[in-house]
């Protein structure tokens, strides 16, 4: 079995703390089947790394693209890479 999986790191801008943002995306990514983690950062953007699937990456980032509907996106960097130890949840730190 091939353990090498894809992951998915984001950077999101915008007003995207104190909306619920990071709540959100962890309902998003659980219901994708998807592990990893989201975090507030201190200039204001949030970042998260999402690991499983492609198809499910892709449709994570382009929900990220959007957020919840109280939140208000300005821009997505993101990157792609691969890795071999999976997180075993998907868990909001702070």
């Amino acid at each position: 079995k091939n353990s090498v999986f894809d992951v998915l790191h984001v950077v999101v801008s915008g007003r995207v703390q104190g909306v619920g943002f990071r709540y959100a995306a962890r309902v998003e990514a659980v219901g994708l089947g998807l592990t990893g983690w989201i975090r507030n950062r201190a200039d204001g953007s949030v970042e998260a790394r999402f690991e499983g699937a492609r198809n499910p990456l892709e449709q994570i980032l382009a929900w990220c693209r959007q957020g919840p509907a109280w939140a208000s996106v300005t821009g997505v960097a993101h990157e792609w890479s691969h890795a071999e130890n999976m997180h075993e949840t998907f868990e909001i730190r702070r």
